[in-house]
């Protein structure tokens, strides 16, 4: 079941599905409401939810089908990449969160494994993401974040450019790149971080 307000996102992904041999798309609403009369009718084994919907959202056709459809497994299907809407959608019991974005082909495997009793969300996944978008340091790259453990111990562009064996020159346009990524203005506001980051047992480099 297709549960998305708009109506050419719907037609889309049931053309996606219904190429697939082993699976149908039995009904498609538009709102919580019509989600649910139909969900409960059709009773269906994966229902693709939208969060945001015109009455509601996908979270309360989830609590809903609890009741009225309790063998319906759930997959969020979204255009937000937001890590609280990925944590709510597990607490409500969602089994997988999927963008729109996301190709087809991939579509239909996950509706196979959920189908198939698979649990593709957890836990797990939601601290990971939620500890990767908190990390100023994520979009560093290796070159990056030697200069960074190196300015937090004290050392000077030119003693940088020394220890890689670059030159000073390379070293101020990694700092100017890295000061960009985590959102610093000066070279000072780096060191500091470091330093209270160590203070809590942080290591940039392994």
């Amino acid at each position: 079941m297709i549960i998305d307000d708009h109506e050419v996102v719907r037609r889309g992904i049931a053309e996606v599905i219904d190429r697939a041999d082993d699976l149908e798309v039995v009904a498609e609403a538009g709102t919580v409401k019509e989600a649910v009369a139909r969900g409960q009718l059709m009773k269906p084994d994966v229902a693709l939810v939208d969060l945001r919907l015109p009455d509601g959202t996908g979270l309360d056709v989830i609590e809903r089908f609890k009741a009225l459809s309790p063998d319906t497994k759930a997959i969020v299907l979204t255009s937000f990449n937001d890590d609280d809407a990925l944590a709510e959608s597990l607490e409500a019991g969602a089994r997988a969160y999927m963008l729109k974005s996301v190709r087809g082909a991939d579509i239909v495997d996950n509706i196979r494994a959920v189908a198939e009793g698979r649990v593709l969300l957890d836990e797990k996944m939601v601290a990971r993401r939620r500890a990767e978008s908190n990390d100023p340091t994520a979009d560093l790259t290796p070159a990056e974040r030697k200069v960074l453990d190196l300015i937090g111990d004290g050392l000077s562009n030119r003693e940088i450019g020394e220890r890689l064996g670059v030159a000073e020159k390379t070293v101020k346009n990694h700092i100017t790149s890295l000061l960009a990524k985590m959102g610093f203005q000066r070279r000072t506001q780096v060191a500091a971080w470091v330093a209270a980051q160590r203070a809590s047992g942080w290591r940039s480099v392994q």
